[in-house]
């Protein structure tokens, strides 16, 4: 009998972590997109850092970080009786950080597309940049805002190294579906890997299908 705990467990962290980024992504992105100085590059360069890092290294300096037994961890732990290490608010805190860049750059590349004009012309009949933002901007960029999200969920899903590291591999916890997967090869258990690997894979195709489909249907609308 297949355990589907960590299947739920995988699609709740998913969920949770494109709702976050999508909030914190959206003025990020806005502000990224706007003319570049040294700055805005050193802070470019550290959302894409993820990117190129390997998850393990991550993972360890957020372990290290969180840990009680250092600093921050203890302060955590002492102000807010928190305690990220092997919980999944220390799962949810470390995908965040790690598909930072799946959902900025999209809506970043999306929000830098746009004519300048556009939004020359909001703020010319007196809308602040906030309204500009959120009615005038972002409906324009309903595809780079469902790439994001897809990708971000995409990438959720499949987490392995950072999650293993910030969550250890508690049964019903932190114990995604790529932790079940890699468990189940660890001992010799190739049916069940198999299920678990199908799984991960019929969810990757469902939504990158949808991503395509709806992102067509976008295209075809405003042919």
């Amino acid at each position: 009998m297949i355990d589907l705990s960590p299947i739920w467990l995988t699609l709740k962290l998913s969920f949770f972590t494109t709702i976050i980024l999508f909030i914190l992504s959206i003025p990020l992105a806005s502000w990224l997109s706007r003319r570049k100085n040294i700055f805005k590059t050193i802070i470019e360069v550290i959302v894409t850092m993820p990117v190129v890092l390997p998850p393990t290294v991550i993972g360890f300096y957020m372990l290290v970080a969180f840990s009680p037994g250092n600093a921050f961890g203890a302060w955590l732990e002492h102000v807010f009786n928190l305690r990220l290490v092997f919980s999944f608010g220390g799962l949810l805190v470390a995908s965040v950080i790690y598909s930072l860049p799946f959902m900025v750059h999209p809506i970043q590349s999306g929000l830098s597309s746009l004519s300048p004009g556009l939004k020359e012309a909001s703020y010319s009949l007196g809308k602040t940049k906030w309204q500009t933002l959120t009615k005038v901007l972002l409906p324009n960029i309903k595809s780079s805002l469902l790439t994001a999200v897809v990708l971000t969920f995409a990438h959720t899903v499949g987490e392995f190294g950072v999650v293993l590291m910030i969550g250890g591999n508690i049964p019903g916890k932190t114990r995604t579906a790529s932790i079940t997967l890699y468990d189940e090869v660890e001992v010799f258990n190739y049916h069940s890997a198999n299920v678990y690997a199908l799984i991960l894979i019929a969810l990757s195709f469902v939504i990158l299908f949808t991503l395509y489909f709806i992102n067509r249907k976008m295209q075809v609308r405003y042919l």
